[in-house]
């Protein structure tokens, strides 16, 4: 059974090496972006942490940034639209930037997020998908006394020697829509040795994004399927 999913964030931590942030750097490669005609962030500001490059939003909950800390750089696309190839590529793109300016020989560690919405075919609600078509409650949950608003189930994926990678998998009801699953990938990926190329950076993206729509999705399709009165 085929979703149509839709994305409603992307998160991407770059682990590096402890070390005191510099703000200077990063104005610098604003300023270069922004004579080159195409900056993928407008605005530049100096935080306690560090240094913050963003877009503006329109929502209030959205979110558009790439935050230069003390340990990591942390890339945030909440609600704004980018697709995963247009964000995989920005991540790769404003690290080859960076790179130069700044004291970083590795990246420890890669963590990804997605987080995306689904609408299952045979169920108009998604809390009586996952309590019914999931986990085949019935009148169990009338030992609390009161009905769930929110039904889920977490899943944790170790590395393993097939696959290295580990993922944390949530699956949800989603309160803002009830019609729609929430189902949130956490990737966390190995070291990435600079002086061999970024382009596992942009890999590490699209693997994220692909356990969710091949892996995930087809789970949850397993238990999709039309109720019986």
């Amino acid at each position: 059974m085929k979703y149509t999913p839709r994305t409603i964030a992307f998160l991407c931590d770059l682990i590096h090496p402890p070390m005191t942030p510099d703000p200077r750097p990063i104005q610098r490669l604003h300023n270069a972006q922004f004579e080159g005609g195409d900056p993928a962030y407008k605005s530049y500001n100096v935080t306690a942490e560090g240094a913050l490059l963003s877009n503006p939003v329109s929502a209030p909950s959205a979110n558009s940034s790439v935050a230069f800390l003390g340990d990591r750089i942390r890339f945030r696309e909440e609600l704004s639209g980018l697709t995963v190839e247009s964000f995989a590529e920005r991540v790769r793109t404003i690290c080859e930037a960076v790179i130069p300016l700044v004291p970083i020989q590795l990246f420890t560690a890669q963590q990804v997020t997605v987080r995306t919405l689904v609408n299952p075919r045979n169920f108009p609600d998604s809390r009586a998908f996952i309590k019914a078509g999931m986990f085949g409650f019935d009148g169990e949950v009338g030992e609390f006394g009161r009905e769930p608003q929110l039904y889920g189930m977490r899943m944790v994926f170790p590395p393993s020697p097939e696959d290295p990678s580990a993922h944390a998998l949530r699956i949800e009801s989603f309160n803002s829509d009830p019609r729609s699953v929430f189902v949130e990938n956490q990737a966390t990926f190995g070291p990435t040795v600079l002086q061999n190329g970024l382009q596992p950076l942009e890999q590490n993206v699209h693997s994220a994004y692909q356990f969710v729509v091949e892996r995930a999705l087809k789970f949850l399709s397993l238990f999709d399927a039309h109720q019986e009165a």
